[in-house]
């Protein structure tokens, strides 16, 4: 459903990413790991056309989505950061977000299975940390979108919020969405993800499956597996 064919990304004379060639099929769950600066959150960019590529192609559905927006509608993005405005109360900004897709949202179920139903009249600015992140799931979620791109989505939940995002997800997975995450919590990748994109300095060191990395570096563990990558002798 979605590809880059060599895909260049440079800030000036930092050069980010360094001809990603990738696959994310209908279906599946990606975790797009490495450690900080490997070009994680540059790559969501691009695929999101917040970020313009300095060379290479992006493919939604095997349509190049270069100077194109409309297939943005089919992404459901939850960012790791949200910067909500702090005055405005979470009903009305769930409500401006949902009229800006011509009221095609679902939020209902998804605020109450993240309990915000006391909270839709806060102010966004008065919400704690994890608070914020649940509605930052129901803004990401509530469009049914075949698309979802996850940034470092666990962040700030307790332990309640997280099994019931984990749940969203397997439900997306059998419904045959295409699901990207980038994250830090390795556990979470080897429960969610089947397929694993490792960076590294801008490049691409792993593509595949996820039992298919651990065999390759003779690990049970995710996080060994990595770190096996990421030593000088596997350099």
């Amino acid at each position: 459903m979605i590809r880059t064919e060599g895909l260049y990304k440079s800030f000036g004379k930092q050069e980010v990413l360094k001809g990603l060639d990738l696959e994310f099929e209908k279906g599946s769950t990606t975790a797009i790991l490495g450690p900080n600066g490997s070009g994680k959150t540059t790559l969501i960019k691009c695929i999101l056309g917040m970020v313009i590529p300095t060379k290479g192609s992006i493919f939604v559905n095997d349509t190049a989505v270069r100077r194109e927006w409309r297939y943005r509608e089919q992404i459901g993005y939850m960012p790791q950061i949200a910067n909500f405005p702090a005055n405005l109360r979470v009903k009305e900004l769930i409500r401006m977000i949902d009229d800006l897709r011509n009221g095609q949202g679902k939020d209902k179920p998804l605020i109450e299975l993240f309990g915000l139903d006391d909270m839709l009249n806060k102010r966004l600015g008065d919400l704690s940390g994890g608070t914020r992140q649940k509605v930052n799931a129901v803004l990401a979620l509530m469009f049914d979108s075949p698309i979802i791109i996850m940034d470092e989505p666990t962040t700030g939940l307790d332990p309640v919020a997280l099994i019931k995002l984990k749940d969203l997800i397997s439900n997306y997975q059998k419904e045959g969405r295409t699901i990207m995450i980038t994250t830090h919590i390795m556990s979470f990748v080897e429960e969610m993800a089947d397929n694993v994109v490792f960076l590294l300095e801008g490049k691409v060191y792993f593509h595949g499956p996820l039992k298919d990395l651990l065999e390759q570096q003779g690990e049970t563990k995710l996080d060994r597996a990595i770190a096996r990558i990421m030593t000088p002798t596997n350099a």
